[in-house]
Parts: structure tokens; C-alpha cells; sequence
């Protein structure tokens, strides 16, 4: 089976990467956007996700796993909105900043730059290398 990646955008104020960590596990839910919803949709069970904070330094801090694929969001009535599980797996040992992304000629379609108000993106599987390897994180 092909293994997909993603990346998360939360602002640390609101639920941060230590909060995550300590929390051990979180549904991912908020998302008002279609094309991020139709993304996390997408999402299936042992898919890796990179956590960005987008507030303050905006960086690349750790890695999460989907353990429990699309489901409709608790208490909307509408139905329109899904959410997924995730748990952290790994932190970098150093952020990726933004600044640092944009000046990386392999990233220059990524999502995170070209769409970079969507909260749920995907990821091709050399961004998200790269991305780890830029981290301190080697993958192969």
C-alpha cells in the first residue's frame, strides 16, 4: 500500500506541539475548509504527518501518525465536517522554519508555500523527507 504524508497547521497558542506530546493523542477537528476536510478524508491509518506551528517562528516540529482514519466530527449537525485521529510520534530535534523551506530550491511547489492559508496539506514523500532531514530526523 502507498504510503501518503501529509502536514498540520496549528497555532501554538491554541494547541502547540508540547500540548500534543503531553495529551499523548487528538482528534483533528476545526477544520472549516473543504479542500483541508476532502485532505483529511484522504487520510489513512499510519500516514505520517508533520505538525506546523503557524504562529510565531512558523516551523516544522514534529512528526504525528493517523491511528484512526475519517469519521464525522462530534456535535456537527451537519455533517459536512470530518476529523481524524492523530498521536505524536517524533519530535525534531530542530525546527524547521518557514524561512528555512522557502530557501530550499526541492520545496519550492510544496503546499506550505504555494497555498499556504490551507491547514490540511499533502506531502509528497521526497518534501516530506527532506523536510525531516532539514529537522535533524534521517529518512530513507
Amino acid at each position: 500500500m502507498k504510503k501518503n504524508y501529509w502536514l498540520v497547521k496549528q497555532e501554538p497558542e491554541t494547541f502547540s506541539w508540547e500540548d500534543f506530546v503531553k495529551k499523548g493523542e487528538t482528534l483533528w477537528d476545526g477544520v472549516r475548509n473543504y479542500q483541508a476536510r476532502n485532505n483529511l478524508r484522504k487520510m489513512k491509518k499510519g500516514n505520517h504527518v508533520l505538525f506546523y506551528h503557524s504562529v510565531g517562528p512558523r516551523e516544522v516540529v514534529g512528526i504525528a501518525e493517523v491511528t484512526e482514519e475519517a469519521f464525522p466530527e462530534p456535535g456537527d449537525d451537519s455533517g459536512k465536517w470530518s476529523v481524524v485521529r492523530l498521536e505524536p510520534r517524533e519530535s525534531f530535534p530542530e525546527p524547521v522554519t518557514l524561512a528555512t523551506i522557502k530557501a530550499e530550491p526541492s520545496l519550492a511547489d510544496i503546499a506550505l508555500i504555494k497555498q499556504s492559508r490551507l491547514s490540511v496539506m499533502p506531502l509528497t514523500a521526497s518534501e516530506f523527507k527532506k523536510i525531516c532531514r532539514m529537522g535533524g530526523l534521517a529518512r530513507k
